[in-house]
């Protein structure tokens, strides 16, 4: 065999090595959630930033909306805030603060877990959270961004 086959294929076989497998990268992708026995199914984007920065207190149909986050160092909830709010987490925190100290809103309610998450938003109605795409269980579904 010529030098330049071998290393070709030492070449080809490293590239495909180093690829991730599809599935992988799914399990990874942050979604907002919300309480199953929720009608609504979608949300705009700007609908969804109003609710996390606890300016939208109602869906539209009328009923409470209770909000979960995790802790502000938590990967999930820094990719949840990155990815989809287009926020720093620490701007968040900051908007929740405002509200807090001035008198004019509250926060939204802090679980410490991925776990607490899913369990809350499983039993709360018109509780909104997010969660990793492969963590959707009966209790939840996805909130679709449109």
């Amino acid at each position: 065999m010529s030098l330049v086959f071998i290393l070709f294929i030492f070449l080809l076989s490293q590239f495909a090595s180093a690829a991730p497998p599809v599935i992988e990268k799914q399990q990874n992708i942050v979604i907002p959630v919300i309480n199953s026995a929720n009608q609504q199914d979608t949300i705009s984007r700007n609908g969804l930033s109003a609710i996390f920065k606890m300016r939208l207190l109602r869906w539209s149909d009328g009923s409470a909306v209770t909000v979960f986050v995790l802790n502000d160092d938590d990967p999930l909830h820094k990719q949840f805030c990155k990815q989809i709010l287009n926020v720093f987490p620490h701007q968040m925190r900051r908007n929740w603060d405002k509200l807090v100290f001035s008198g004019s809103g509250q926060a939204p309610i802090l679980v410490e877990s991925k776990e607490e998450m899913i369990e809350k938003i499983e039993k709360t109605p018109g509780s909104v959270g997010y969660l990793n795409l492969s963590d959707l269980t009966n209790g939840i579904k996805r909130l679709d961004i449109k």
